[in-house]
């Protein structure tokens, strides 16, 4: 509890990787199982399986902060970059280019959220985070271009991954907003959606339906990589911000690399490996930052999931004779105006400016 506490960047870095993992491998899966799918279908089984899991694990209503319908224009933007563009793109480009070199391609995703992070909430990108974001980006240019160099890219398929990643760029970003609500509410809504306009677009296009094994290896991918994967990943956001949420979550080109080669791509070479080390090299700073001043909490009210042994949530309730006893859970608080220093990251109450 005290590591995490000294360095707070540790919970959302380590929630972030699982993230990462889950979607990085969910990739070769899709691209051997989306063979002779339709995109359309492949990306309503996805976030079929991800409807699924979300609905499975939901939390009991006093735990977490539920959907409120002024979210709804965020979740339909949600829904038509995250869960529409975004697998649709990348399930066509899957079937125009070989598995590790999409992989790979997907590092473009932290690059989209880091920046819209920083032009839309302010996000802070300090010397330590952005050399982070750099050994990443630079670790997936090289397999990039030792990819291309070995004549193994393909140009529109690849332009097709590159669109998911940018879809998924802006997605990440909207969902800082609803970040602090009810993580398997906000994936059921999104992937419903997502499923409802996929599904309708596969029958306009008269898309065939895909043999039985085939469509539950997709729900089954679609329920870990997409459904748990997001779940995290609204989690890792919630300490940890869309920034350095983003940037972590780079790692998952690598991880969609290594499982394709244990699919049976062997194009790996030593270039692969060297750029694997600059990308564990840049998750590790993320993972250790611990920046701290003296900062200012203006008067605020707001509801989310919180306990009170935290250095935020010190309000009592009606009954309650140990505020640390009533655990994880969520309602409409108030926080008064707090002056104090602690080690902190772009969380929903760490939103300053330096």
């Amino acid at each position: 509890m005290s590591l995490v506490r000294n360095h707070p960047a540790l919970k959302g870095g380590l929630l972030a990787l699982l993230a990462a993992a889950l979607f990085g491998l969910s990739t070769p899966m899709v691209q051997s199982l989306g063979q002779g799918v339709g995109s359309f279908t492949t990306a309503a089984l996805l976030y079929a399986g991800a409807a699924i899991v979300a609905w499975v694990l939901r939390h009991p209503a006093a735990r977490e902060a539920g959907i409120r319908q002024t979210d709804m224009p965020r979740l339909l933007a949600m829904a038509g970059t995250g869960a529409v563009i975004g697998p649709v793109a990348l399930a066509w480009g899957l079937q125009h280019t070989s598995g590790s070199s999409a992989s790979l391609m997907l590092t473009l995703e932290a690059v989209f959220t880091a920046v819209l992070a920083w032009r839309w909430y302010g996000e802070t990108l300090d010397k330590r985070v952005t050399t982070a974001v750099l050994l990443m980006l630079l670790g997936g240019a090289v397999l990039v271009l030792e990819q291309g160099a070995a004549g193994q890219v393909q140009l529109l398929g690849l332009l097709a991954v590159m669109l998911a990643t940018l879809a998924w760029g802006v997605d990440n970003t909207l969902s800082r907003g609803v970040a602090d609500r009810d993580p398997g509410q906000v994936v059921l809504v999104k992937a419903t959606l997502g499923v409802a306009c996929t599904a309708t677009l596969a029958l306009l296009f008269h898309e065939p339906l895909p043999p039985v094994a085939k469509a539950l290896g997709l729900l089954a991918v679609g329920a870990t990589g997409y459904g748990l994967s997001l779940r995290f990943y609204l989690l890792a956001q919630r300490s940890f911000g869309a920034a350095r949420t983003g940037s972590v979550f780079a790692f998952a080109p690598f991880m969609g690399a290594a499982g394709a080669f244990a699919l049976g791509d062997r194009s790996g070479t030593w270039w692969m490996v060297g750029a694997g080390a600059l990308m564990l090299l840049g998750v590790a700073l993320h993972l250790m930052e611990s920046h701290s001043h003296e900062h200012t909490h203006d008067e605020m009210a707001h509801e989310h999931a919180h306990s009170h042994d935290d250095g935020h949530h010190d309000h009592t309730h009606e009954g309650m004779h140990d505020a640390k006893s009533t655990g994880t859970h969520s309602h409409w608080h108030r926080h008064e105006r707090l002056t104090h220093a602690h080690a902190h990251v772009p969380d929903a109450h760490h939103g300053h400016t330096h």
